[in-house]
């Protein structure tokens, strides 16, 4: 265990000053709601800010972001210390549960082929066999490439955080199984006058359920953790459906959680089923079957991604398909299929050898579990309900701990069959030599996130039809000062996507900084005739005014930018300038005064106002 842990800190030793990315943000860097624990203690006072219902959903992640903002402030180093030890954790918990699946019901009572023959005795090989699959299985885990994204990737520590909890309301319930199943076994039933020793599995079945009521507060994936654990109930334990069933319970009502938190508690039924109608929806830009049609090929990609993690990228140009039968979609879901009838397959065969009590196919069970696992973790971000991109590296972390098992367990049950010393070694020596591959990638991947122009670079690089790649890239230039490079990478974005707001505002932002005052308004004025809503194109447009000397056109904008975004501190401080050139001491004041509220890192009103008012 030393050692999965020493191998995640040097994979992830290069990333420790990577900056924050892309929506990090909006999201960490000018969040205001992180930066005042505050409102995490009454979240009522965050009510009508920007990110408000995000946060409430996700409530224990971003209060880590907040701990980490106490703590830290904006140094990166410390939030990535903490997106390195959870997987660290992550890959220490996965060990874990496949340890304990070898000490469920199932296992015990059947003498898996991973256990000696005869008379129940564990024979010592038979005893590493077992510890091999869960080294090897928590080695892939910590070590693949795949996971950079969850990892370094500072917002994305919400995908690893709930895989935290997931796996330790999972490995709790185990433990609460295992400890209750041997209790009753010594006691034959009669629990008279046994209280106390009960203490230990309710222990352990309380810790289960505060966990997934965690990992529900986390991340909206952990709507299938209850599934999962009923899966496993079903795989590795025994006993009347009932009283199975009546145990399941409590943790079966967690489902609850995500919906009535997505759709309001407080509201009348008939509310929370038009919210949870809305909610189901997802991003209206594409259709629910065209989403599942393309997840079906997407789905493909995390597969082959797992197997061989080559052009990794951020943000991937993928396509969206329309119809059920086009060539790729009936094909992938034809291989997905076959995936899971022979998961179904594994399952059945391993009930069918118990009866016959043999030694052979009874851990294709482990096999199964790891393809089910797979399935029903993916199936909430690859399903029916849109989310606005359509594949991403972070969500194949849950998923990826079934996929690694079931991989893991195959190989090492394919070369135990054949009884040769030399075989052995050689599966061994093998699976060390893909660890060293898949830590040398990963190395590398997280070299790419170092700075912020090699990421975006890459991205163009790999998606070169990418408008986002390349309006998200020009930006980067802009801040680094490189305006010429920015306007070229904003005019490229234009030419693949002519609507493409963002890239509008971008370019006008660029040309007022050229000088080009001009082309900024008309700039602006497109973003507007796209989306009338746009705060920042507004407060752009104000900005633009001022400099051509129409303060009054100025204050219109940026009024128009607050009534649509109250909490919007950039106009607040732009109002304020206005106030302040206008000779308003005290209105200037108020607004830069509310600036600094709604964000306390503005930097710029804080000078103004220590500078100029109260000089």
């Amino acid at each position: 265990m030393v050692l999965i842990a020493v191998i995640g800190i040097l994979l992830y030793s290069n990333t420790l000053h990577s900056p924050f990315q892309w929506d990090e943000l909006k999201f960490i860097e000018t969040n205001p709601i992180i930066k005042d624990l505050g409102y995490f203690f009454e979240p009522s006072r965050a009510e009508g800010l920007e990110l408000y219902s995000t946060i409430r959903n996700r409530y224990v992640g971003f209060l880590t972001f907040a701990l980490n903002y106490k703590i830290n402030g904006l140094d990166v180093t410390g939030y990535h210390i903490v997106n390195i030890s959870i997987h660290i954790i992550n890959s220490l918990l996965v060990y874990l549960l496949v340890i304990l699946t070898f000490k469920t019901p199932f296992f015990k009572a059947y003498h898996s082929p991973l256990f000696a023959r005869g008379k129940g005795e564990i024979n010592n090989s038979a005893l590493t066999m077992n510890n091999m699959i869960a080294f090897f299985t928590a080695l892939v885990f910590v070590s693949h490439p795949l996971q950079t994204e969850a990892v370094t990737y500072i917002f994305q520590r919400l995908a690893s955080l709930v895989t935290m909890f997931y796996l330790l309301s999972l490995i709790m319930y185990i433990k609460f199984r295992i400890q209750e199943t041997e209790i009753t076994a010594q006691t034959d039933g009669n629990t008279d006058g046994n209280v106390r020793s009960y203490l230990g599995p309710a222990f352990w079945y309380l810790g289960s359920v505060i966990f997934a009521v965690m990992a529900m507060k986390t991340k909206e994936n952990a709507f299938t953790l209850p599934l999962m654990i009923a899966t496993y109930e079903l795989s590795f334990f025994n006993g009347r459906i009932g009283k199975r069933t009546l145990r399941l319970i409590p943790i079966l009502l967690t489902l609850l959680i995500i919906p009535l938190t997505l759709t309001g508690i407080d509201k009348p039924a008939g509310e929370i089923i038009g919210s949870m109608a809305d909610a189901s929806r997802g991003d209206a830009s594409i259709s629910r079957m065209d989403y599942l049609f393309t997840q079906f090929r997407v789905i493909v990609t995390y597969i082959r991604l797992l197997v061989l993690p080559t052009n990794q990228n951020i943000d991937y140009d993928y396509p969206v398909f329309h119809s059920f039968f086009d060539k790729q979609v009936i094909i992938s879901f034809l291989f997905l299929f076959c995936i899971l009838c022979l998961g179904i397959y594994l399952f059945y065969r391993s009930r069918a050898t118990n009866r016959r009590r043999g030694s052979a196919g009874r851990v294709s069970r482990l096999i199964a579990f790891g393809i089910f696992w797979f399935f029903i973790t993916l199936s909430v971000e690859s399903s029916v309900i849109p989310i606005p991109m359509t594949i991403n590296e972070y969500r194949v972390l849950l998923p990826s701990v079934g996929a690694f098992l079931g991989i893991t367990t195959a190989v090492f049950l394919l070369f135990e069959k054949i009884q040769s010393r030399k075989v052995r070694v050689f599966a061994v020596s093998s699976s060390l030599l893909v660890i060293f591959i898949f830590s040398y990638a990963a190395y590398a991947r997280n070299g790419v996130w170092e700075d912020e122009i090699g990421l975006w670079e890459d991205v163009v690089k790999k998606s070169p039809q990418n408008a986002r790649g390349h309006n998200n890239l020009g930006y980067i230039f802009y801040k680094k000062g490189l305006t010429d490079k920015a306007i070229m990478q904003y005019n490229i974005a234009l030419q693949l996507k002519p609507d493409y707001a963002d890239a509008h505002n971008n370019l006008g932002i660029a040309y007022k900084a050229n000088g080009l005052i001009d082309k900024a308004i008309e700039e602006y004025m497109t973003v507007l005739s796209l989306d009338p809503a746009s705060v920042y194109a507004r407060s752009n447009l104000g900005n633009a005014y001022r400099v051509k000397g129409f303060p009054d056109k100025a204050l219109e904008q940026y009024g128009s930018a607050l009534r649509l975004n109250p909490d919007f501190a950039e106009a607040h401080f732009n109002t304020g300038i206005i106030y302040l050139e206008k000779g308003l001491i005290e209105d200037a004041r108020i607004e830069l005064e509310t600036a600094l509220r709604i964000n306390p890192d503005y930097k710029k009103a804080r000078h103004l106002l220590s500078t100029v008012i109260f000089r």
